[in-house]
C-alpha cells in the first residue's frame, strides 16, 4: 500500500496513537526498524576510537560546535578545535556573499589548514565545511540553479532526481565544500508557510520516491568507501521532523498532530533516507505538541537513532538550540542530552563553547553522551575521507572553475525546467507559433533572481539582479531567441505596451524571493503590489490579443482573475537559472507540432479560495498535455473568501497607509503631544510638525515628514497595542527595512528603537548613517534587529516595530517599513560598539 493511502482516519489505531499526546511523547515500539548501512569499516571505526582517546576535553568540544565563516576566523578555528563551519545564506568569504569562486576555495584551504596544522598537543581534526545547496550549488556565482523542490515534485522522475544531486555535487567540490544541507524531505501541509516551496510535494509517498535518489546522487552509493573519493558531498535530510506541518502555517511553529500521522506522513521519507545512509540529519526548528524537536530526547534518540537506526550525526539549525525550554543560544545541555551532535551557533559559538566546556566538567553534559556525539562527528569525516583528502584546492574536481553552470549541468537543469511545468488551462492558443510576433510583458519576464526564488545567492535571494547570473537565461531571454531562431520577433513590454500589434502575449508574473519565516503568509494569494499584471492579461485580452499566463511561484495560490482571464496557464514554479526550458514548452517545432510536450503534475492541491482550509480547484496530480488537445472553460468565481488582502507579517507601512492592526503616530519623544495619522495633510507637534502626502512608487505612496526643533524633540512610530514577538526573526539575519528620502538634513542625532508597552524597550540606537544618505534620493536603510536585541529591546513584546526619534529638526519622506535582509538595503546601519 503507498504510503499516502494508509488511513490516517486512524481506523484500528489505539486511541493514544490518534490523540496529540502529551509533551511530545513517543512509542518507538510502533515505528519501523530501519537497516542503517554500515557507514565506517571495522579499521575505520578503530581509528575513530583512537582519535577519541587521543583527545582533550577542550578538542571533543571543539567537534560538536559548528560556527559561521562571518563570524569565526581561521586562528579560531585553531584556538578552539572546531569541528566545522558553515555559511550562512548572507556570509561569504571576506563578507561579501556574491565573492567569486577562487575565493571560496581559498577560505577552504585556509580552515583547512588551520584545523590540520594547529600546535595544539591533541590529534589533527579536519575541519568540515557544509553549505545550504538547496537547488544547485545555489550560493556560487555562475552555479547551475535547479528548480526549487516544489517544481520537482511536479516532474515525478526520480531518475531526474539523482542527476541533479550528482550534478550539484559535482559543482558543490569545485569550490571545496564537503557537506550541504540537503536534501530537505518536508511534507508541507500548509502552503501558507514561507518554506513549502522546499518540499517536493504534500504527498509523503512522491516525497520518499525522491529522498534516497537524491541521496545517492549527493553521496554516492551507500558503503563505507570515501565519499570524496568519487564526485560526491555528504548530504543531510532536513528538517526533522514534522516543519511542513506546524498550525496556520508558521514557520518555526508547533506541530499539533498525532503521532500517527507523524509517523506515517513526515516520518515516511526518513526510511528512504535512512536505507541509502544519509550522512547527517538536520533537526527542526518546530516543536511536536509544544516540546522543540532538538530538546526531544524520544523523537531524536529514541526514534532517529535507536529505532530508524541513524548513525550519521544529528545537527540543529541555526541557533535552533537557543527556542528550548531552558537554554539559550550561549548554552544548551539538555540539546546534547537530548542527542544532538552538533550544535549550530553560527555567531554565538565563542560563549556556547566556554558553556559547553564548563557543563562538562561540571558534570552536566555526560562525558559519555560527548564521547557518543563526538564519535559521530568523527565517523562522518571518515566516511568522507576527510583524514586522507588533502587541503581542499588539491582534491579532484577543486578549482574546475569551467564545472560551474556546466553545459551539461545546464542541460540537466533546463530539462527539469520543462518536466515541472503544469499546464493548468489552454483554449486551444498553445503552441505558440515561434515564427509569430510575441509580446512579453510582466514584472517577472526578464529576472533571474525572480525566477531563482529564495536560497540564491543570498538568504532571501533578493538584492540580485541579472549581472549576478553569469551564464543563465531569463524567462524572456528564453522565449527571444526561441522566436528568433525560427525568424519570428519578440518584444519586452513589462506594462503590456506595445509598438507593433503582437500576434500573442506571454504575461509572466508571481511571488518574489523569500526564505523561511519571512514567506510566512496569512492567505493562500498574491500580496497587492504582485497582482497588477493580471490587469496587462485583461487588456490583452480585451484587444484581441490571445495571452498566455505564466506563473512564478513557489506554492499554489488562489489566482482565479488570472485564470479567467488568460487563454492559457502555465505554472512554471521557481524554475532557476534556466529559463530556457519555459519557452521549449510553449512554441511549436518547425513542423509545427511541440517538440515537448507538458507532463509537469500538481505536487498538491490548487486552490480554489485564498483560505488554507477552502475548495479545492485543482487536485493533487491535476496537469494538461497537448494531448489532451484543447478545453473548455467556464469563468471561475472570483471571490477569495478572505478578509485580509495577503500582505502577512512583517510588512507595516506601504504605499502610504499602515498595514492593520498598525498605526503611524507623531509624537514628543515621551510620547505626549501624540496625533495618530489617518488624513493627510495633517499637523502635530502643537504646530512643530507637517506631514503631507507624497509619491513613490504609486501617487501619494509615501508620507512626508517636515519636523521643526522644539522642547520634547520629536518621534514618528508604527505602533499598536498588541505585542508582537520577533524573537524568531531576531535569530537570524533579519533587518528593520525602512525606505525613506532624505528632504532636509537632520540639525541633531537621530535615533532608532523599539517600543515594548509604554515606552522604548532597551537603549535608543543611534543611526548616523541616516545624516549621510543623499538628499532628495530615495534609500532603504537597514538595521539588524539583532542590535535592539543587544540594546535591551525585549523581542517577545514589541508594540512599536518602528521608531524614529530626534531632538532636532528634520525633513523625510516614509514609503514603506517592513523586515527584510541586507541584500534589500542600500545601507546597513551597524550595531554600536557598547
Amino acid at each position: 500500500m503507498a504510503i499516502s493511502a494508509l488511513p490516517l482516519s486512524g481506523a484500528g489505531m489505539a486511541q493514544d496513537q490518534l490523540s496529540p499526546p502529551a509533551n511530545g511523547q513517543v512509542h518507538p515500539d510502533q515505528w519501523p526498524r530501519v537497516a542503517y548501512p554500515r557507514i565506517v569499516a571495522p579499521e575505520g571505526e578503530a581509528r575513530v576510537q583512537d582519535l577519541l582517546s587521543q583527545m582533550t576535553v577542550e578538542q571533543k568540544v571543539g567537534q560538536i560546535i559548528q560556527a559561521d565563516i562571518g563570524s569565526v576566523t581561521p586562528e579560531e578555528v585553531c584556538e578552539y578545535h572546531l569541528g566545522s563551519v558553515l555559511n550562512g545564506g548572507n556570509s561569504g568569504p571576506g563578507g561579501n556573499d556574491l565573492a567569486p569562486a577562487p575565493e571560496w576555495l581559498a577560505l577552504a584551504d585556509a580552515f583547512y589548514t588551520a584545523s590540520m596544522e594547529c600546535p595544539s598537543g591533541g590529534p589533527a581534526i579536519p575541519i568540515m565545511w557544509g553549505t545550504d545547496a538547496v537547488h544547485g550549488h545555489s550560493n556560487i556565482v555562475g552555479a547551475t540553479i535547479f528548480p526549487h523542490n516544489v517544481g520537482l515534485g511536479a516532474a515525478r522522475d526520480p531518475d531526474l532526481i539523482e542527476r541533479i544531486g550528482r550534478a550539484t555535487a559535482i559543482e558543490i567540490r569545485v569550490t571545496g565544500q564537503e557537506w550541504t544541507f540537503a536534501p530537505t524531505v518536508t511534507v508541507p501541509q500548509d502552503y501558507r508557510w514561507g518554506r513549502a516551496y522546499e518540499g517536493y510535494s504534500s504527498d509523503p509517498a512522491l516525497v520518499a520516491s525522491y529522498v534516497g535518489r537524491m541521496v545517492r546522487g549527493l553521496q554516492g552509493p551507500a558503503s563505507t568507501a570515501p565519499i570524496l573519493a568519487g564526485p560526491h558531498v555528504a548530504a543531510s535530510t532536513k528538517h526533522f521532523l514534522a516543519d511542513g506541518a506546524t498550525v496556520d502555517g508558521k514557520d518555526q511553529g508547533d506541530a499539533a498532530i498525532s503521532e500517527l500521522e507523524l509517523r506515517l506522513v513526515h516520518g515516511a521519507p526518513y526510511i528512504p533516507a535512512m536505507e541509502n545512509g544519509v550522512a547527517t540529519v538536520m533537526t527542526s526548528f518546530s516543536s511536536w505538541q509544544g516540546v522543540k524537536i532538538s530538546g526531544n530526547k524520544g523523537l531524536v534518540t529514541d526514534i532517529l537513532k535507536d529505532r530508524l537506526g541513524f548513525g550519521g550525526l544529528v545537527i540543529t539549525d541555526w541557533n535552533a538550540h537557543g527556542q528550548i525550554a531552558g537554554c539559550s543560544n550561549s548554552s544548551c545541555p539538555i540539546a546534547i542530552d537530548a542527542g544532538l551532535d552538533m550544535l549550530m551557533a553560527p555567531d554565538t559559538w565563542r560563549d556556547l563553547y566556554a558553556s559547553t566546556l564548563a557543563e562538562v566538567k561540571a558534570g552536566t553534559i555526560s562525558m559519555a553522551r560527548l564521547d557518543d556525539a563526538v564519535a559521530r562527528v568523527l565517523r562522518v569525516k571518515q566516511r568522507l575521507g576527510l583524514f586522507e583528502a588533502g587541503k581542499p584546492s588539491t582534491r579532484p574536481l577543486s578549482g574546475d572553475y569551467d564545472l560551474l553552470g556546466a553545459p551539461e549541468h545546464r542541460a540537466v537543469a533546463r530539462e527539469a525546467v520543462r518536466k515541472s511545468l503544469v499546464l493548468l488551462k489552454n483554449t486551444g492558443v498553445l503552441p505558440l507559433k515561434p515564427s509569430a510576433r510575441i509580446l512579453v510583458a510582466g514584472d517577472g519576464a526578464d529576472d533571474i533572481a525572480r525566477q531563482s526564488g529564495g536560497w540564491t545567492l543570498s538568504w532571501q535571494g533578493t538584492g540580485l539582479d541579472n549581472s549576478d547570473f553569469p551564464g543563465a537565461t531569463s524567462l524572456w531571454r528564453g522565449i527571444e531567441r526561441a522566436v528568433s531562431a525560427a525568424g519570428g520577433s519578440a518584444e519586452l513590454a513589462p506594462d503590456g505596451a506595445f509598438e507593433r500589434r503582437p500576434d500573442a502575449a506571454i504575461v509572466v508574473f508571481g511571488e518574489t524571493p523569500y526564505a523561511e519565516f519571512q514567506g510566512d503568509i496569512p492567505s493562500l494569494q498574491l500580496r497587492p503590489e504582485l497582482r497588477w499584471p493580471i490587469e496587462t492579461m485583461r487588456k490583452l485580452k480585451e484587444a484581441g490579443i490571445p495571452v498566455v499566463a505564466v506563473m512564478i511561484t513557489g506554492r499554489p495560490l488562489y489566482v482565479n482573475e488570472a485564470l479567467n482571464e488568460a487563454d492559457a496557464f502555465v505554472t512554471a514554479w521557481l524554475p532557476g537559472s534556466e529559463g530556457g526550458g519555459v519557452a521549449d514548452l510553449l512554441f511549436a517545432g518547425a513542423d509545427g507540432n511541440p517538440a515537448y510536450d507538458f507532463q509537469g503534475r500538481l505536487p498538491t492541491a490548487w486552490p480554489a479560495t485564498a483560505r488554507h482550509d477552502g475548495p479545492t480547484l485543482f487536485p493533487f496530480g491535476y496537469g494538461l498535455t497537448y494531448a489532451d488537445g484543447a478545453q473548455s472553460w467556464e469563468t471561475l468565481p472570483q471571490d477569495s473568501q478572505v478578509a485580509d488582502d495577503g500582505r502577512g507579517n512583517g510588512v507595516y507601512f506601504d504605499k502610504g497607509s499602515v498595514a492593520a492592526p498598525w498605526s503611524l503616530v507623531v509624537s514628543q519623544i515621551d510620547g505626549s503631544d501624540s496625533l495618530r495619522l489617518t488624513t493627510v495633510p495633517a499637523t502635530g507637534l502643537s504646530g512643530r510638525a507637517t506631514i503631507t502626502a507624497a509619491d513613490h512608487g504609486v501617487q501619494e505612496g509615501a508620507r512626508q515628514f517636515a519636523i521643526e526643533a522644539g522642547p520634547g524633540g520629536g518621534a514618528v512610530e508604527i505602533g499598536n497595542d498588541n505585542p508582537t514577538d520577533l524573537s524568531r526573526e531576531t535569530n537570524g539575519d533579519v533587518l528593520l527595512l525602512t525606505t525613506l528620502r532624505i528632504d532636509a538634513p537632520p540639525t541633531a542625532p537621530v535615533s532608532m528603537s523599539l517600543r515594548c508597552g509604554a515606552s522604548d524597550c532597551g537603549r535608543p540606537l543611534p543611526i548616523p548613517a541616516l545624516a549621510t544618505l543623499d538628499r532628495g534620493q530615495w534609500r532603504i536603510l537597514g538595521v539588524p534587529l539583532k542590535c535592539f536585541a543587544a540594546a535591551g529591546a525585549d523581542m517577545t513584546q514589541i508594540t512599536a516595530p518602528f521608531r524614529l526619534t530626534t531632538e532636532g529638526a528634520i525633513g523625510f519622506s516614509l514609503s514603506r517599513v517592513a523586515l527584510g535582509s541586507a541584500g534589500e538595503a542600500d545601507v546597513v546601519a551597524q550595531c554600536p560598539v557598547r
